[in-house]
């Protein structure tokens, strides 16, 4: 099963001066005046959302002020840790009780900001306030608003913790920040989520030396980008965590991160070995099959009739089904012992049912090349002093 990481609300000061400069006041009225009944479910805030407001900006407006207000951080399970929540499960327990930890606001948050037209995706990575490193990781978005990347973290934007209760107060801060800005305090585990041509690394987060710094090679995030939304999930995994490593393991969240990430291309690669195998297995049995049907077709002697065309169709279906099943088989890279046996075991019956073809393909030959008057004969075998005579 997939493993999820808890992130957690770090202690917010009330002083922090928003980065918004526009006036969304009339955006915000109208965001808090979702029916409840459309509150339900993901789906239909994001429809009433698309219904009520026209472009991408307000949109996310709507959204980030919405949860801002209506979510309470659950200071009781700050630090529970489930390591079998889903996505959908975690999106589901927020809106029933309308509480949650920074993973809840995070996923609900990007849940509804797809659906709502909006190309956005959860980040994972861990933060500092007041010049100290938090020691449990945290969860925010990146959202492409126009034709730009923005950071939204609805949990800190949603209010504070103070005297060990949560104060409900609306942080603009958190709402389209600007990537430039929040790297002071917000560290991706993956650096491509900095959105940053010159990204900064741990080591340099940790000692306060956030700004850009041109005498590094610059890296282009959105061509990067492009790239990971085009691949499978397992070279995802794999780029993120050469992209982590490179980056610097500088505390025992990125390395337990960059663990779970190795463990799910461990998954994701044993996964893939055994669909592979899986359907090389299929396409054995589809050409065993086909060869069976063949022989129990010519032990009918070839009745009812049929065309030479098909009969001949017959044994070759059979052999392309063999030859891709050895062919699928050669995809299985690095195999682990069991899987090693397992691939032997199946290009040893490969062989033997290939020979079996081959003696069916040699019958065959000779019958088209025998005269139609005289190819019943080939059924029979005729002997004369104990040698076959055909």
């Amino acid at each position: 099963m997939r493993i999820l990481y808890l992130f957690s609300l770090l202690l917010l000061t009330t002083g922090v001066k928003a980065q918004t400069t526009k006036s969304y006041d009339q955006i915000d009225q109208e965001a808090l005046q979702i029916p409840d009944r459309l509150t339900k479910s993901t789906r239909d805030i994001a429809d009433y959302i698309k219904q009520h407001f026209d472009n991408p900006d307000d949109r996310s407006r709507a959204i980030f002020v919405w949860i801002a207000r209506n979510i309470q951080y659950d200071l009781a399970n700050m630090f529970a840790i489930n390591f079998y929540e889903n996505t959908s499960e975690v999106i589901d327990d927020v809106l029933k009780n309308r509480k949650g930890v920074c993973m809840h606001f995070a996923e609900l948050y990007n849940e509804i900001a797809n659906q709502s037209g909006i190309k956005s995706y959860v980040i994972a990575g861990y933060t500092k306030q007041n010049g100290f490193v938090d020691y449990i990781p945290h969860a925010w978005c990146g959202s492409l608003v126009g034709t730009d990347w923005y950071l939204f973290d609805p949990t800190w934007g949603s209010g504070y913790v103070q005297n060990e209760k949560f104060v409900n107060k609306l942080n603009n801060y958190y709402f389209k920040a600007k990537p430039e800005q929040l790297i002071s305090s917000h560290m991706p585990f993956d650096p491509l989520w900095q959105f940053l041509s010159y990204p900064v690394t741990n080591q340099e987060f940790y000692e306060g030396k956030t700004s850009m710094n041109k005498t590094k090679p610059e890296f282009n995030y959105l061509d990067t980008l492009k790239q990971y939304e085009q691949q499978s999930e397992t070279e995802r995994l794999v780029s993120s965590a050469g992209r982590i490593e490179k980056n610097g393991v500088r505390n025992s969240m990125i390395s337990d991160r960059l663990q779970h990430i190795k463990r799910e291309i461990g998954y994701y690669n044993n996964k893939q070995m055994v669909e592979t195998f899986n359907a090389a297995t299929s396409l054995y049995n589809s050409g065993v099959n086909q060869l069976n049907q063949f022989i129990n077709y010519r032990n009918s002697q070839f009745s009812p009739s049929k065309p030479d065309s098909e009969i001949q169709e017959m044994v070759d279906v059979a052999e392309k089904c063999f030859l891709a099943s050895r062919d699928k088989l050669k995809e299985i890279k690095n195999p682990d012992p069991n899987v090693a046996g397992s691939i032997a075991q199946l290009n040893g019956s490969i062989d033997e049912s290939m020979k079996n073809l081959a003696q069916q393909k040699d019958f065959l030959d000779k019958y088209f090349k025998t005269g139609k008057m005289f190819r019943k004969s080939l059924f029979y075998k005729y002997k004369w002093m104990g040698v076959p005579l055909n």
